[in-house]
């Protein structure tokens, strides 16, 4: 697990309250998280990284990683 993955997982137990971590393979949606607190969570964390998240960004992700890898790449 990298950096940016761990520091996923923990934004996830603060904000989505799931007692989990959360699948890095899976979608978001798959781990039985709404839409709504799906895209609050893709807020919150892309201003934990200081990174803008464009909403046509999140559709090229097919899973976790693919979102770690952008916020590696576009993190300041």
């Amino acid at each position: 697990m990298t950096t940016t993955e761990a520091r996923i997982q923990a934004l996830a137990r603060q904000y989505l309250g799931i007692g989990r971590d959360l699948d890095l393979d899976a979608g978001l949606l798959s781990a039985d998280i709404s839409s709504l607190d799906a895209v609050a969570f893709v807020k919150k964390v892309g201003s934990a990284f200081s990174v803008d998240i464009p909403p046509k960004e999140v559709a090229n992700w097919r899973n976790l990683r693919d979102f770690a890898a952008f916020l590696d790449t576009n993190a300041a």
